[in-house]
């Protein structure tokens, strides 16, 4: 492993969207306004400052490897452990105010209530995943830095972040919170939750690669596709087509697929599926230099089927253009694979994981 001075600052070399030239500025990925103070003309920028969401630590060394250094192995309970203790929290105060007072938050209080948990496991996750990257680098680390926070696009990326911290605890509340019903976990979580992410990367898969692949739907997903190393807090840049197919539709079609399928769907049950899911969305745009795949109940049936997903999986998709692309699931890779767009990957083959060198997620 050769280890340098990766130079975060350095602005993103490419300037090219969808493989040709830019042609208009508000396409550019460059980012400086983090040491240029004359830059922060908006609330946006000291909102990702004090809530400390940045991609990287400035100053900071990052490990650059090459290619063919042995890539870690992260253990799947410690996700689990994470996603879990997230998640449950929560239900647990939710659960206490119940058995104390006997009675059951309402509708407008449980949105509230649940929004800010959301949002509070959403920054503690940005901020661990920082940590984990620099300490054991990024892939593709020996040719690009991971890209930031664009100046153009600061208001853009803490919107999107508000959005999507705002609007599925607010469709969760809507569609499956009854506040005469007691705090309760069905026994099918579990289940619902191994599911969840194979459903949902059906409508995902669905509508991603007609993205790329159908005449005039690129436009709606173009913008998500000018960051080709994404970081965690990139991982919702988009534009106001893609923010509502993503953020609301297809959760909103994968719970009605659950129901109809007969499973109890609660509303703490789905809030456990959409904790694992902002995990998955966040660590699969992270870029840290592991195998991982994301944790499920039908893991080794995927790992089996060559179906399982890792880091470098959508890593890889970001790198490419329009009508070049792959890797088109978020989650698993269960219709890359039965539709034949499963990619190459360049660092985390088989033949190159370090099973023995293991990875152990944080959860603090």
């Amino acid at each position: 492993m050769a280890v340098g001075k990766q130079d975060p600052h350095r602005p993103a070399a490419k300037e090219t969207s969808a493989g040709n030239p830019l042609r208009n500025p508000k396409d550019s990925m460059k980012s400086t306004w983090r040491l240029d103070g004359s830059q922060w003309t908006t609330p946006h920028h000291w909102l990702i400052h004090i809530l400390n969401i940045h991609n990287f630590d400035l100053g900071v060394k990052i490990p650059v490897h090459q290619k063919s250094d042995p890539v870690p192995y992260l253990t799947g309970w410690s996700q689990h452990r994470w996603v879990l203790s997230h998640a449950l929290w929560p239900i647990a105060l939710h659960k206490a105010y119940e058995l104390y007072t006997g009675q059951h938050f309402s509708p407008l209080f449980a949105f509230l209530f649940y929004m800010t948990a959301f949002q509070i496991n959403a920054v503690h996750k940005l901020w661990v995943l920082r940590r984990v990257g620099q300490k054991l680098g990024y892939f593709d680390g020996d040719k690009h830095p991971r890209d930031d926070v664009p100046d153009v696009g600061v208001v853009k990326t803490m919107n999107s972040l508000v959005m999507i911290t705002l609007l599925r605890p607010m469709l969760s509340v809507f569609l499956a919170y009854r506040a005469n019903e007691p705090v309760r976990i069905s026994w099918w979580v579990p289940v619902e939750a191994g599911f969840y992410p194979i459903i949902l990367d059906f409508w995902f898969y669905l509508y991603h690669r007609s993205c790329h692949e159908v005449d005039g739907l690129w436009q709606y997903h173009r913008t998500h596709h000018l960051t080709k190393h994404p970081s965690p807090n990139l991982s919702s840049y988009a534009d106001t087509e893609q923010e509502f197919l993503e953020l609301a539709l297809i959760p909103v079609l994968t719970y009605a697929v659950l129901k109809l399928f007969g499973f109890p769907m609660t509303f703490y049950d789905w809030w456990i599926c959409h904790s694992y899911n902002i995990f998955i969305e966040a660590f699969g745009h992270s870029g840290v230099r592991l195998w991982g795949t994301p944790a499920n109940l039908f893991t080794p049936i995927l790992r089996a089927c060559g179906m399982e997903l890792v880091i470098e999986d959508h890593d890889m998709h970001h790198r490419k253009g329009w009508k070049h692309s792959y890797n088109y699931g978020k989650a698993t890779r269960v219709w890359d694979r039965l539709l034949g767009t499963c990619g190459e990957r360049p660092e985390s083959y088989d033949e190159n994981v370090d099973y023995t060198n293991v990875v152990v997620f944080p959860v603090l």
